[in-house]
């Protein structure tokens, strides 16, 4: 598990060279699942970004910060979707997961029910199963255009307890298996001193985006003697556990 200001900066390398490095991560607003990885291409194909899904990437390599992406460049050139400040779509989506073959992931995972045989979120990117209809067409007429946020975004967000603030949003943790935001990492200095704490989006009342703020079902107390996070620390299940508890919620697991 890692944060995200971690993963940002990773650099992408394709089978014939670099493609460019991690800008950001847009989540899906209803299940802060992660659907998509912004590449800046940097000076391959200046001032464009490249959007990827996060089943593409390989398992990274940590000491020089990169993951390998079963692709070559020209694939990834030719791929739609390639903007400079563009809206995501469903349209545009379906156009990307069908130019590369892949199962989109609404096919599963994060609320959106698997149908049989279909690949749920987080696996290996496969061909499509052969199917009656068109399953692109299927999904981009009925599913609507996706609710994306950028975890750049909500970094700054102000946090909102269940009797007042309790601080902002300084980053969010991503569980690289399953590519879903896990924890939004709240530092609590102009409330609290010197105290960083997580909270996971699933314990959210409401999240009002044009006031940039989230506002979680827990109270100021158990905020204020919460288990505290050290950003250095590893997140182990130990530690997950002492949250849950203290807190009184069902862990995701």
């Amino acid at each position: 598990m890692q944060r995200s200001s971690l993963i940002t900066g990773y650099q992408l390398r394709a089978k014939d060279g670099t493609i460019g490095s991690i800008d950001d991560l847009l989540f899906d607003e209803s299940h802060f699942g992660v659907r998509w990885v912004v590449v800046d291409t940097g000076t391959w194909l200046p001032g464009l970004k490249v959007l990827l899904p996060p089943s593409a990437l390989s398992d990274p390599d940590t000491d020089v910060r990169e993951y390998p992406v079963d692709l070559v460049k020209d694939q990834i050139k030719e791929a739609p979707g390639l903007a400079s400040d563009q809206p995501v779509s469903r349209q545009m989506e379906t156009d990307i997961y069908g130019y590369y073959g892949w199962t989109p992931y609404w096919y599963g995972g994060f609320g959106y029910p698997a149908p049989g045989g279909m690949v749920p979120a987080g696996a290996m990117p496969v061909t499509p199963p052969v199917s009656s209809e068109d399953p692109r067409d299927v999904q981009a007429g009925d599913l609507g255009d996706p609710q994306l946020r950028s975890a750049n975004e909500v970094t700054g967000y102000n946090v909102e307890a269940t009797d007042g603030s309790i601080g902002h949003i300084e980053d969010v943790m991503v569980d690289e298996t399953d590519w879903a935001i896990r924890y939004l990492m709240v530092d609590t200095k102009n409330w609290w001193p010197g105290k960083k704490v997580l909270i996971s989006p699933d314990w959210r009342r409401e999240i009002v985006w044009s006031e940039q703020k989230i506002y979680v079902d827990v109270t100021r107390d158990k905020v204020k003697n919460a288990p505290e996070f050290d950003p250095s620390m590893t997140i182990d299940r130990g530690y997950e556990d002492s949250i849950f508890a203290h807190y009184g919620f069902r862990p995701y697991w």
